[in-house]
């Protein structure tokens, strides 16, 4: 079967919705703006390894809960935009929306990839393994990456991207940096935010216990709808 133009972007769209409906958003996308619903964590707080509940709920109840509510204040903003608004209101309330819907994804997905028990295997181990020598190789090149943002703050993500048909892991130090036509697969937090409750300065011990949770099923899933919006991309 062959796809137009219309017919795959409109995979695409799919496929990018899949990978945030996991088990953490599962609500519609669309509706009215400035009503973005704030999900509830995807697993029981108490159940994460060296992960305390205080943490993880303090994250969750805060940095995300609070990036939905700014998105909502914004989008209430930008719906009341007329013609006369000036350009550097439209340019400041755009970039925060930027920030904040950025922000909300990235802290979903984060969110949505624990709650496992860090078994890396099937599908995505032997992608990761096929792109990167090996899945140690991967890890290694994961974890400097996250170095570099430690005592700072940003995400590092293991990424599909759509234009190459490859994985990719990249490095953003702030919510609106991303890297153009990937999908995200793993998200995993530097901001301090993330860790310090438990962890103060001590990175490094955090992403030996994120590494420890990642619901690896989960990633394997966004992997292959983002395979099928790629396959669409290219008809």
């Amino acid at each position: 079967m062959t796809m137009n133009r219309r017919e795959a972007m409109s995979a695409i769209s799919l496929g990018g919705v899949a990978l945030v409906q996991d088990g953490f958003a599962k609500q519609a996308r669309e509706g009215k703006p400035g009503t973005h619903p704030i999900a509830p964590l995807p697993f029981d707080p108490t159940k994460l390894r060296n992960l305390s509940e205080k943490l993880i709920v303090s994250h969750h109840a805060n940095n995300y809960a609070g990036a939905v509510k700014n998105l909502n204040k914004v989008e209430a903003e930008l719906a009341n935009l007329t013609k006369d608004t000036p350009p550097f209101v439209v340019a400041g309330l755009k970039e925060r929306e930027l920030t904040f819907r950025n922000s909300a994804t990235l802290h979903e997905l984060y969110f949505g990839n624990l709650g496992g028990d860090g078994n890396l295997q099937g599908n995505i181990a032997e992608a990761i393994g096929s792109a990167y020598g090996s899945t140690a190789r991967f890890e290694e090149l994961l974890r400097l990456c996250a170095m570099s943002l430690a005592g700072g703050s940003g995400w590092v993500v293991l990424g599909f991207d759509l234009h190459r048909n490859d994985l990719v892991t990249y490095w953003s130090g702030g919510h609106p940096q991303n890297l153009a036509a990937t999908l995200p697969l793993l998200v995993l937090d530097m901001y301090e935010h993330a860790f310090h409750i438990d962890y103060g300065a001590a990175a490094a011990k955090y992403l030996d216990a994120f590494l420890a949770n990642v619901h690896w099923q989960e990633v394997a899933r966004r992997f292959d709808a983002a395979r099928k919006a790629s396959a669409a991309l290219r008809g």
